[in-house]
């Protein structure tokens, strides 16, 4: 049960922040414009996060020539994907999956701005 509120604050603070940035922008931009949107409220309220931040896949004893870059990762532990999607399917969640594995972070929060309402899910690792 305690899985449920990993990060409870720190997450209750960006899902305030999705909102916020929806309830101003609404459906219906690229992805990019709700990313500088984002990026202007991380600012505004002084929340730690780094903007498109490379990880590397090891494998073995090498590191893979294909490189992830996060959208955001926030609090240096969350990482943040943003999308404008009709709706989220398995590749979106595979992606934050993926993106928690090579990061060794144990939470993601993956937004949709596409809809009317803000779509929002958190996605913890529980091999952490």
């Amino acid at each position: 049960m305690e899985d449920e509120y990993l990060y409870k604050d720190e997450s209750y603070k960006i899902v305030g922040i999705l909102l916020e940035v929806h309830k101003h922008l609404g459906k219906g931009f690229s992805e990019i414009v709700y990313k500088d949107a984002i990026e202007y409220e991380f600012q505004e309220q002084n929340i730690p996060y780094q903007r498109e931040k490379e990880f590397s896949v090891n494998y073995k004893d090498t590191i893979l020539k294909h490189k992830f870059y996060a959208d955001f990762v926030v609090y240096d532990k969350i990482i943040l994907e943003i999308k404008t999607v009709d709706c989220f399917n398995n590749s979106h969640y595979n992606q934050s999956i993926n993106y928690l594995k090579v990061s060794k972070n144990k939470l993601a929060i993956l937004a949709n701005f596409n809809l009317v309402s803000l779509e929002y899910n958190r996605i913890i690792d529980s091999k952490k």
